[in-house]
């Protein structure tokens, strides 16, 4: 139903345009000097508005109604008693320049990801990445995840950790953090639950 609905709300724009291009391809090119309207063009243009106009405002409810129902789609594929969300940050991360992201819930993979120096970037600056979203039953549930980059002296580095927790009825976050640990001269990989 929701395809169905997007894919109306497409066509809707579409229409919008096309039939604002002959309109615009009908208009002289430049005109020296405008002509006074007269009170009736005057009156009509109050009463419906230019039809640019009308189409910008066709298309400003096109762009919300989209909004709405990405909003709506989220709420219907994952409600918030089943909801489970894992995130990953980094807290320096100067001893390890990460790579890869692989998470397994209850031994199935569900996310694996490639990071690019960019993205890596955003995560020193302080950034948060949300790499899987899902839902779970309630219950006893366990989460691995596999850190691959380059640790210190530049050799490859790869590093698991794994958490068990229990799934209420209210949504779970997850945050996987990579830190510096100063005393042992490597990263440190924690898991953060959030309520």
């Amino acid at each position: 139903m929701l395809t169905r609905t997007r894919a109306l709300l497409a066509s809707l724009a579409l229409v919008a345009v096309a039939a604002a291009a002959p309109a615009v391809a009908a208009a002289p090119a430049a005109a020296p000097t405008m002509p006074a309207p007269t009170p009736a063009a005057a009156a009509s243009a109050a009463d419906g508005g230019s039809l640019d106009d009308r189409i910008q405002a066709a298309k400003a409810d096109v762009i919300s109604l989209n909004r709405d129902l990405m909003v709506l789609e989220e709420e219907l594929l994952f409600p918030a008693s089943t909801q489970v969300a894992v995130f990953v940050s980094m807290d320096v991360g100067l001893m390890f320049d990460l790579d890869s992201v692989q998470i397994k819930l209850d031994d199935k993979l569900v996310s694996n990801y490639l990071y690019t120096p960019a993205e890596v970037q955003a995560l020193h600056r302080g950034g948060v990445q949300r790499v899987y979203l899902g839902n779970l039953k309630a219950g006893k549930h366990e989460i691995v995840a596999f850190f691959t980059g380059k640790g210190p002296h530049e050799r490859d580095y790869k590093r698991g950790t794994t958490i068990r927790f229990d799934k209420a009825t209210e949504p779970k976050y997850i945050e996987l953090q990579i830190k510096d640990d100063q005393n042992k001269l490597q990263p440190d990989f924690v898991v953060k639950m959030w309520q």
